[in-house]
């Protein structure tokens, strides 16, 4: 038997739980460097109709125009709604974790840090 064997196993049965904030910050600067980019790439492509498809967002984002001001203001609007979705997601992943982790302290079975052997 080598050591490698001899030593007992621990299974992490506890989910990890996420940063909601860098959840937030991380979707928000994707969706607002998205919208940005988007936005400037139509821009500076040009021609007599700029975009038309996603000047649609105007309807949706007060102020919100095919151009680089509001270029700009789509990355504020895209970190708001990016920030809003995925702190969202961290809450919710964490509810559903610490939910799972009520399960644990019922049944000793599924507590976290568990000691098994094979």
């Amino acid at each position: 038997m080598t050591r490698r064997e001899a030593l007992p196993r621990y299974e992490l049965r506890t989910p990890l739980r996420l940063n909601a904030r860098a959840w937030g910050v991380g979707l928000g600067l994707v969706c607002g460097l998205g919208l940005l980019i988007a936005t400037n790439i139509l821009v500076l492509k040009g021609g007599p109709v700029v975009g038309p498809h996603l000047s649609l967002l105007g309807a949706y984002l007060p102020g919100y125009r095919v151009t680089f001001a509001g270029s700009l203001l789509g990355f504020g609007y895209g970190m708001l709604i990016g920030y809003c979705a995925g702190r969202l997601i961290g809450t919710v992943y964490n509810m559903l974790v610490r939910h799972d982790l009520g399960a644990a302290e019922e049944d000793p079975a599924l507590a976290p840090g568990r000691r098994t052997r094979e």
